[in-house]
């Protein structure tokens, strides 16, 4: 499959401060109105035009304050068919990096040529932010997509990031591991991207008894991560790959990632498992659907948006 590789983008623009705009209060006397006097002179029948005038001013507010920090690129590489590894230096950004707390934290990042920003979940754990200051990400190329432009930019090209959003994966709930022996986890796509950073982060994987990975891919040359397999069976996750269009030589799962576990001899008790859910929609909605039928707490199945 061949990629397109676009050309660098310019550099930002200049940035505009947030800070709201202070217009010169008028004379007393002058023949226009102030937005103030306007909205006091309305009458009942103007009301839902004021509802509305207050609406879009408090939305208008919203968005100024969204604190966008500009950073460089430190890498964009191949991960796999259609996915890219990109990694981004947030050294001189320190509030920036510590925003980012909890695996499954996700952000808002844009570039001066897209229409609109992208979300994207952090694929490091907070812990490389902190070490070596860069945010790391799987990216899936989508043609006419933010994600297709960010995919053709190079080291030292700047795009811009929010704080890290979200409260990531409530580990919390599937806390102590001696409570909860068996945590399913389930990932599509580049939707596997979060959970890499709950893997490599720790969640007492190793003091469990069964923590089973069920990620799915199209085949493996869509599936990135494999040179990570080892190193996370090691800290105690077994990984299941499901590919839904094997080639001949494929001898493990196959199918979907639903249905592979369906296939899966239950072992776990639902009273003292926990699981984590990320990428397809459907995927998550019908696995989510038969682990509470089998008696998983649905505060116990955790996703991070």
């Amino acid at each position: 499959m061949s990629i397109t590789t676009l050309s660098p983008a310019p550099p930002l623009p200049h940035l505009r401060s947030h800070a709201p705009h202070r217009t010169p209060s008028l004379h007393p006397h002058h023949r226009h109105p102030s937005m103030a006097a306007f909205l006091r002179r309305l009458t009942p029948r103007h009301l839902p035009l004021r509802r509305s005038l207050s609406v879009a001013a408090a939305a208008a507010v919203r968005q100024d304050t969204t604190v966008w920090t500009p950073a460089p690129l430190a890498s964009v590489r191949p991960a796999a068919e259609s996915l890219f590894h990109v990694s981004i230096d947030v050294s001189d950004s320190p509030d920036l990096a510590a925003s980012y707390t909890s695996a499954g934290q996700y952000l808002q990042l844009r570039l001066p040529d897209a229409a609109k920003p992208s979300f994207l979940a952090i694929a490091s754990p907070p812990s490389v932010a902190t070490s070596s200051g860069v945010f790391e990400f799987l990216i899936k190329s989508i043609a006419g997509s933010t994600a297709e432009l960010l995919c053709g930019l190079g080291k030292g090209d700047v795009v811009e990031l929010t704080p890290a959003m979200g409260r990531g994966f409530d580990v919390d709930q599937i806390s102590p591991p001696e409570d909860y022996q068996s945590v399913l986890i389930f990932a599509t796509g580049s939707g596997i991207s979060p959970i890499r950073s709950l893997i490599e982060s720790g969640f007492s994987a190793d003091k469990r008894s069964d923590v089973r990975l069920y990620y799915g891919a199209r085949n493996l040359k869509r599936m990135a991560y494999q040179d990570k397999f080892k190193d996370w069976e090691s800290l105690g996750v077994k990984i299941v790959p499901v590919l839904s269009q094997p080639d001949d030589t494929w001898t493990g799962e196959s199918g979907y990632v639903q249905a592979a576990f369906g296939r899966a001899k239950k072992t776990y008790i639902p009273q003292s498992t926990g699981a984590v859910l990320c990428g397809q929609k459907q995927m998550a909605e019908e696995v989510a659907s038969v682990l509470v039928a089998d008696g998983v707490s649905s505060e116990k199945i955790l996703k991070n948006f």
